[in-house]
């Protein structure tokens, strides 16, 4: 841990001496890093800024670089080429394709989790062995690697029952199946049709538990845990939470529902037992962990860890993040987070996410964005989440399009910051949530 501090020092002096300022490479190219790009540029250290492969919002903060965020070699020779300080790391696939490996084997210094720790997300069979190793509270759940036996095991389930895709499928992997008809469907369309390919190869049957979400994400370094600000976010397609399942229509900071007592008990009890446990089995977990929980009768229980930051929650966490993100980065990076105080603004921040048209299913791309160039900047901030450049248009990419981030004193300020920006926003046939927060703001009897 010295050697990690003396390093630190050296750097910083070398860097002071000769006026350099640190080059930093952010992987992704959707809301989530659109948002992490914003926050760097607003570092007082002033880094220049690249994003792999980045996209048409982000491009006016960093210089984007036509690498995909799965292209591992690809991305280690741009760092290389370039001489990259330091690689941050925003969505799950290139870190379970073993990005954060590859670039320590060169000496390059990476924000992210190895592969084998980001397991945790990777696999919901092994996040659930290592916490019944933690002693985590979390849902019953088997798992099953055969179609025959998974479809017998749920005849004599109860319903609601959950099925769980094993790996990676980008959000929508779980379903919530009411009946044994429709847990019938889910356990064939994932084990037999693939309909998340070989994510859904291998399926877990999950005990359905009824409370209120919750995510708490944290800065580690392996060792020391520095909780952020509870989120709530939102994900089904439709108002009051109805419809499909999505990759997330938007979130809120703080939530009401993470008290202090409530962050304080989710750290003791869930983020720092998952961090000692992966340190002693040898695969220490540095970077963001997610923990995405299920508050029933005050009791928090583990739905699943992500192995970096949330999205849309990123989006309304960052922006009330007061210390330097490079700093907390850096710091988690060289093994002394322990030194770095990680402090919060007062106030709330909403985002809401406009979609394409279709949008979770199937979309048409290459619809122009109009609006953009009118917008106040201190009213919200519009992170890009699947958007292009073609001539002198913005146009959509992606079925989340565009995240609207409103910040106010109150959580109604909010709320309405971000509703007014995104009304004055024209899309062919988008749609969103209009009712993003309505949980807090509802009234409590």
């Amino acid at each position: 841990m010295l050697d990690d501090q003396f390093e630190h020092l050296r750097d910083v002096l070398l860097a002071f001496k000769k006026g350099k300022r640190v080059k930093v490479l952010v992987v992704g190219s959707g809301g989530r890093e659109h948002a992490m790009v914003w926050k760097l540029a607003h570092s007082p250290r002033q880094p220049r800024l690249f994003c792999a492969p980045g996209n048409a919002g982000i491009e006016s903060l960093a210089t984007c670089v036509p690498i995909k965020a799965d292209d591992v070699a690809g991305l280690k020779a741009f760092a290389q080429r370039e001489g990259i300080d330091l690689t941050v790391v925003g969505p799950e696939a290139p870190l379970a394709l073993g990005i954060a490996d590859e670039f320590r084997k060169s000496k390059l210094k990476i924000f992210g989790p190895t592969r084998h720790a980001a397991r945790l997300e990777a696999s919901k069979r092994f996040s659930k062995e290592i916490m019944a190793k933690a002693g985590i509270p979390t849902a019953r759940a088997k798992a099953f690697d055969q179609p025959a036996e998974a479809l017998a095991y749920v005849e004599h389930h109860d319903v609601p029952v959950v099925i769980k895709a094993d790996g990676l499928a980008q959000g929508k992997g779980v379903l919530i199946a009411q009946t044994r008809e429709e847990a019938r469907r889910a356990i064939v369309d994932s084990m037999e049709k693939a309909v998340f390919g070989d994510a859904g190869k291998h399926v877990l049957i999950e005990q359905y538990l009824q409370g209120e979400e919750l995510t708490i994400m944290a800065f580690t370094d392996g060792r020391t845990v520095a909780p952020m600000l509870p989120a709530q976010d939102h994900k089904r397609i439709g108002d009051g939470d109805t419809g499909l399942n999505t990759g997330g229509m938007g979130a809120y900071c703080p939530a009401p529902l993470g008290t202090l007592g409530m962050r304080a008990q989710v750290t003791r009890d869930i983020l720092q037992p998952i961090v000692d446990v992966m340190s002693r089995l040898g695969s220490p977990f540095q970077g963001v962990l997610y923990a995405g929980l299920m508050i029933v009768h005050e009791v928090p229980y583990v739905l699943e860890f992500n192995a970096r930051m949330g999205d849309p929650e990123t989006q309304v966490v960052l922006p009330l993040l007061k210390t330097d993100l490079l700093d907390v980065l850096e710091a988690v990076v060289e093994h002394r987070l322990d030194q770095v105080p990680v402090e919060w603004h007062d106030g709330h921040a909403v985002c809401v996410v406009m979609s394409s048209a279709g949008y979770p299913g199937p979309y048409d791309v290459g619809e122009p964005i109009r609006g953009l160039d009118s917008l106040d900047p201190q009213s919200a901030t519009v992170f890009h989440a699947g958007t292009a450049r073609r001539g002198a248009d913005i146009v959509t990419a992606g079925g989340r399009v565009l995240g609207i981030t409103g910040r106010g004193a109150t959580l109604a300020d909010a709320q309405a910051a971000a509703y007014r920006t995104a009304k004055q926003i024209a899309i062919k046939g988008c749609h969103y949530p209009h009712d993003i927060a309505y949980r807090a703001l509802a009234p409590r009897g």
